[in-house]
C-alpha cells in the first residue's frame, strides 16, 4: 500500500495554523496527577478540551473528532496517574469505564461534560493517594494484585507468590515502602471496597461480607467499625442511596 503521509504532510505545511505545544496538556494531565482539583475546575471551565485552536483534525465529522481527542485525553491521563501512583488496574478500569460511556453519546457538549467528569474523577482519587511514596516493583506488583483480588481471601503467601518473591521479602519491603503491612492494607482495601458497596448498592450487610470472603457478617462489622468508626449500618443509614433501579441482568443499582 502505498504510503500517502508525505502528500498529506505537504498539504499540512501550506496551512499556517498548528498545534499547540504539547507542554500545555502535559501540564494539565500532571495537575490530574497531583490531585489539583481547582487547576481540573479552572481547564473545563474554559472549555479548553473543545477549544480548536491548535488542536489536531483526526476526523472530518466533528463529533467522531471530539471523540477521538477523549480517547487520547483519557489514555494519557491514566498513564500519567499510574506513573503517579495510582493502582494500575484500577487506572485501566476508569480508562475502561468512560472511554465506553462515549457510545451512548450523541453531542459535543456531552463528550465535554464526560471529559470534565473524568478528568475530575481521575484528580479526586490522585488526591487520596499518597504520591510521595515511591514504591519498587514488587511492591507496586503487589499492590496491583490486591486491588484485582480484594474480594478474595488474600495472604501474604498469596500475594508473594503472584510477585515472585519470599513471603519474607515481601512483608518487609511492603512495610517499609508502604507504612502498613500487607494483611492491614488487604483489609483496608476490602473496607473501602465496603464503603462502595453500602453507598451505592442495594447489598445487605450478609451479601457484602460474603462478596469480600469475610468469615461472617459479624466479623464483617468488627472490622468495618475498627477501620471506619462506625457500623455499616449506620454507614450506609448515613451515606447510602435510597433509590435503585434494575438492570438488564435484574440486579438493583442507583
Amino acid at each position: 500500500m502505498e504510503n500517502r503521509f508525505e502528500h498529506f504532510e505537504i498539504a499540512k505545511d501550506n496551512e499556517t495554523e498548528k498545534h499547540r505545544p504539547a507542554s500545555e496538556e502535559q501540564a494539565f494531565y500532571k495537575e490530574v496527577a497531583r490531585g489539583n482539583l481547582e487547576a481540573v475546575r479552572q481547564n473545563c471551565e474554559a472549555h479548553r478540551f473543545i477549544s480548536t485552536d491548535g488542536v489536531g483534525k483526526l476526523s472530518r465529522d466533528p463529533l467522531t473528532n471530539i471523540k477521538y481527542h477523549f480517547v487520547v485525553s483519557c489514555a494519557l491521563i491514566t498513564r500519567v496517574c499510574i506513573r503517579a501512583g495510582m493502582i494500575e488496574e484500577q487506572g485501566f478500569r476508569m480508562s475502561d469505564y468512560y472511554i465506553q460511556q462515549l457510545d451512548d453519546i450523541k453531542s459535543i457538549s456531552g463528550v465535554e461534560k464526560l471529559h470534565d467528569a473524568m478528568a475530575t474523577d481521575f484528580a479526586t482519587k490522585m488526591r487520596m493517594t499518597d504520591t510521595q511514596i515511591k514504591v519498587s516493583g514488587p511492591v507496586q506488583n503487589a499492590l496491583n494484585y490486591i486491588y484485582i483480588h480484594r474480594n478474595d481471601p488474600v495472604s501474604v503467601e498469596d500475594v508473594a507468590e503472584s510477585v515472585g518473591v519470599s513471603s519474607g521479602y515481601l512483608s518487609r519491603v511492603f512495610k517499609k515502602e508502604v507504612g502498613v503491612s500487607v494483611s492491614e492494607y488487604v483489609r483496608q482495601k476490602k473496607i473501602e471496597t465496603a464503603t462502595n458497596l453500602l453507598k451505592y448498592s442495594p447489598y445487605s450487610m450478609v451479601d457484602i461480607a460474603n462478596r469480600l470472603s469475610f468469615s461472617s457478617q459479624s466479623h464483617f462489622i468488627q472490622t468495618f467499625k475498627k477501620v471506619i468508626g462506625t457500623t455499616p449500618l449506620k454507614y450506609r443509614e448515613k451515606y447510602g442511596k435510597t433509590e435503585w433501579s434494575v438492570n438488564e441482568e435484574g440486579k438493583a443499582w442507583l
